[in-house]
């Protein structure tokens, strides 16, 4: 099972020069955004309209061949006190669920407050309220993503 708990494990199995897939799991929509090779940038892809497990999972690992991606980063809804309820439960189980499909690891990263600072971004940058709501989840997954790409740059400086 490729599920990684902590950065350090899923840092140590992705492959090398292999951009990653950052997903913010909703109830209605899952945002999708992807990565450089160099793991340096994350950048907004789209957001899939979530409909059944099955074709949810097809489309992300659709985009996640057609990108040659080399590790899933799932937003992890944490409680702002640190603790896990019902949306974290929900997201685990997505992710075990899709590792039944695929080889690529996957690892949590801490979400609390990426869609307020993704919200937040498009409001600076003056953005109308109906293109908004179009692109706040996967501007909130790129968000995640780069929260973790940060964090595995400074695993592997201090390595």
């Amino acid at each position: 099972m490729s599920v990684h708990d902590g950065i350090e494990g899923f840092a140590a199995a992705i492959a090398p020069q292999r951009a990653l897939l950052g997903l913010d799991l909703g109830d209605k929509t899952i945002g999708v955004a992807a990565s450089d090779r160099l793991l340096s940038v994350a950048t907004p892809l789209e957001t899939i309209r979530r409909r059944k497990f099955t074709l949810d999972a097809e489309r992300i690992l659709e985009i996640a061949t057609a990108r040659e991606i080399g590790g899933l980063i799932l937003g992890l809804p944490r409680n702002m006190d640190g603790t896990e309820g019902p949306r974290c439960q929900s997201t685990r189980a997505f992710a075990h669920n899709i590792s039944r499909l695929t080889e690529l690891p996957i690892g949590f990263w801490d979400e609390r407050l990426s869609t307020v600072a993704a919200e937040r971004a498009l409001l600076e940058a003056d953005t109308s309220r109906k293109r908004r709501s179009e692109v706040i989840d996967h501007v909130a997954a790129s968000y995640i993503l780069q929260g973790a790409l940060d964090r595995l740059r400074n695993l592997r400086s201090s390595s």
